[in-house]
């Protein structure tokens, strides 16, 4: 059945957030009502389209029988042109991986360098040394491995976006290329997981389409990666070591695949 979409705009965004602060809610709990995540309900404030599936929630949360203007509903449109001539398509992928996972990289690549830029605005205006666990709402705070939330500070944030626009541009270049370290991994890794929605959103229209590559499109880092320790280390609540290559301490040097290089 074909996935169907609130179709998101700036005015119901706004509804939104100005029934939650009519209902003297804030993000965390009108997020907790509608069992999402606070960073999905900023995006429904910003005016991004809303699953159906969440639909009910947020309408029970804000006490709404039905969201203002629903006729907007509709299919998420899916432009495959759009994609091929996106500033992060990468051809290398499309080629190896299959057309799936150059779109997920495309579109992954921009929540995560929006979300990155958001919260360094933020943290701008904070006192030096503040880190994303003292923002009140952090895009990036719960994509983020949760062992070395206080390290996540200013100066962090500005070297993992420019590790987002260098992979972007390697990318755009066609050429092959590999994660040489755990900064490099991860960021690869949080397109793959932040585009997971939307692509899940435009499935159908994929298939119908005859995209390649559909059966990868949650497993396609891995494969350039050769493993899945990046889930292992940094996910699943194993605690780190200074000794471990996965701690903190050791994401920006180059340690993988240097035979390749």
């Amino acid at each position: 059945m074909r996935q169907k979409t609130i179709k998101g705009t700036t005015k119901l965004g706004e509804s939104i957030k100005s029934r939650r602060q009519e209902l003297g809610l804030t993000i965390e709990e009108a997020a907790t009502k509608a069992g999402v995540g606070t960073k999905s309900w900023c995006r429904y404030e910003s005016g991004e389209s809303i699953r159906n599936d969440k639909a009910k929630g947020i309408c029970k949360a804000l006490n709404w029988n039905t969201f203002p203007d629903e006729s907007d509903t509709d299919e998420f449109k899916f432009d495959f042109e759009k994609y091929k001539k996106h500033k992060a398509w990468s051809q290398y992928l499309c080629d190896e991986f299959g057309e799936a996972a150059a779109i997920s990289f495309a579109i992954g690549s921009d929540i995560v360098l929006e979300h990155i830029e958001e919260d360094l605005r933020e943290l701008s205006t904070m006192p030096i040394g503040s880190h994303l666990g003292q923002i009140p709402i952090s895009m990036m705070r719960d994509s983020l491995p949760e062992q070395f939330l206080m390290r996540y500070n200013y100066d962090f944030l500005y070297q993992l976006r420019s590790t987002v626009i260098n992979i972007r541009a390697i990318a755009r270049s066609g050429n092959y290329f590999l994660a040489h370290s755990v900064l490099q991994e991860l960021v690869i890794y949080m397109f793959m997981q932040e585009s997971v929605f939307l692509m899940d959103c435009m499935f159908v229209d994929m298939e119908n389409y005859g995209v390649s590559g559909l059966d990868m499109v949650e497993d396609w880092a891995f494969e350039i990666f050769d493993d899945m320790d990046i889930v292992t280390n940094l996910y699943s609540n194993m605690y780190l070591t200074e000794e471990n290559i996965y701690h903190f301490n050791h994401w920006a040097a180059s340690q993988f695949h240097m035979d390749n290089a």
